[in-house]
């Protein structure tokens, strides 16, 4: 009894709490991409056996964008602990890098795997460029405050983009600034102002879609789980606990909103590459509160939650257009009752129990009875 004593005392703490950590990550990792992987599979068998219209099909891609964007936000919302209103400007500056870099590819490459991965590549690369210049004068700012600076940020991209102008003239790249481009034809522009992005070649599918999904997943994961990710969110628990061990606040709070920029950038740049045209205007604040809603309902901080959430209220305006009087209230109304019933303890008790009662795994406590006399006679 005295050798189990001391064997007990020699356990390292600190090696416990990181197994229990490993296996926290080990479980939310598995449950996410079992979600991705195994909604994939189904809506391809679904797909395959004609049991899914066009239209659905058509929201294959953006589902998949809504999904990266989702959890890509939740580095920022859940992880950092911060609030930030201006995600569909990463967004945007994705989409329109990454529709310029297909175009300049396309004239002298067919590969088309290819083209879509330096594309996304590029708009990761800008994008995060624009979350690293925003991230340094802002970052300090907390709360409201923050909310409000990258509201205006965001608006500020989608504005610029109105009056931004690419056009190709004999292979070279043409740039003009707030007026059109002169003596190039209308089939070399490639963005055209508040017209937006012309023309462009549609590569993007749904396995595609899937690969950007997963690699999101596991870049925030593992971002979560490493030693700068439990960095970020002691800060966010306690900013001044933080600063009183050392740690920089601006730095980790920078790297959590660059690397979300960067995969929203690659989000962008895949919805891009879905639509043959692409304005502006669709990368307004409704896009990045729809976002956040994602966030949100899925739980902040719970990534399988968002992506959940993301895939659903993506599907649902398209279900509800047959009642095109009523769409858009039912889907207001469908979101008041999910919020009520998850954040209302009492439903969550009552839910809780009743999963309870008719868990199939649950694990029996008959055999465990032997079990407990045994240790209690050991421990008298």
């Amino acid at each position: 009894m005295a050798e189990k004593l001391l064997k007990i005392k020699k356990i390292n703490t600190r090696g416990f709490k990181n197994l229990v950590r490993g296996n926290d990550y080990r479980k939310e990792a598995t449950i996410s991409y079992a979600i991705l992987v195994g909604g994939y599979l189904v809506l391809q068998l679904l797909t395959a056996a004609g049991l899914i219209g066009h239209n659905l099909q058509g929201q294959f891609v953006p589902i998949c964008v809504y999904i990266s964007l989702a959890v890509s936000l939740n580095l920022v919302v859940g992880i950092s602990g911060e609030l930030s209103l201006g995600h569909a400007g990463f967004m945007a500056v994705g989409a329109f890098s990454g529709i310029l870099m297909s175009r300049i590819l396309g004239n002298g490459m067919s590969f088309e795997p290819l083209i879509i991965i330096i594309s996304m590549l590029f708009g990761a690369l800008m994008a995060a460029l624009a979350g690293f210049i925003i991230g340094i004068p802002i970052l300090g700012l907390r709360g409201d405050y923050l909310a409000i600076v990258t509201l205006a940020f965001g608006e500020i991209i989608r504005n610029f983009m109105n009056v931004l102008y690419f056009g190709l003239d004999d292979g070279k790249l043409r740039f003009a600034f707030n007026h059109t481009i002169d003596g190039i034809d209308n089939n070399e522009r490639i963005i055209t102002g508040a017209i937006g992005a012309t023309g462009t070649k549609t590569m993007a599918t749904f396995t595609w879609g899937l690969l950007l999904c997963l690699f999101t997943v596991f870049v925030v994961l593992n971002l979560k789980n490493s030693k700068q990710g439990r960095a970020i969110m002691s800060i966010r628990d306690n900013r001044i606990a933080g600063e009183s061990i050392g740690l920089d606040v601006r730095k980790y709070k920078l790297m959590a909103f660059v690397v979300s920029a960067a995969l929203a950038g690659m989000a962008g740049c895949l919805f891009g590459l879905n639509y043959s045209t692409l304005v502006p205007v669709k990368f307004n604040f409704n896009t990045s509160v729809l976002i956040l809603v994602f966030v949100v309902l899925g739980g902040v901080g719970n990534i399988w939650g968002g992506i959940i959430a993301a895939a659903l209220l993506t599907v649902l305006p398209e279900t509800f257009r047959q009642f095109a009087d009523y769409r858009m209230l039912t889907y207001a109304i469908v979101l008041i009752v999910v919020m009520i019933c998850t954040y209302n303890p009492a439903i969550k008790a009552r839910v809780t129990g009743i999963w309870a009662k008719v868990n199939p795994f649950k694990k029996k406590r008959g055999g465990d009875k032997g079990k407990g006399k045994k240790s209690r006679k050991e421990a008298a």
